[in-house]
């Protein structure tokens, strides 16, 4: 146990992040909309926060592409 506490920050979100994903995804097989959005939104903020600190673009540019479409869904389930 205590070989996790001296992992980095980005090893935290990283996890953190896929296991957010994952979850989005099992809830998106099994059509539990919105909430899967949730997941799904909390996982690719991670990863463009781990992309932000291993100054990696396509982790940049996938994750921020990835945060305007789950908006502009969760917004448009908002609004209906």
């Amino acid at each position: 146990m205590i070989f996790l506490l001296k992992k980095e920050p980005a090893w935290y979100i990283k996890w953190f992040s896929s296991v957010a994903l994952c979850i989005g995804m099992a809830l998106t097989s099994a059509n539990m909309y919105p909430i899967y959005m949730y997941f799904q939104l909390s996982g690719v903020i991670g990863w463009l926060i781990v992309g932000i600190l291993w100054r990696d673009r396509s982790l940049l540019v996938l994750n921020t592409v990835g945060i305007m479409f789950i908006t502009s869904g969760l917004v448009i389930s908002i609004i209906n």
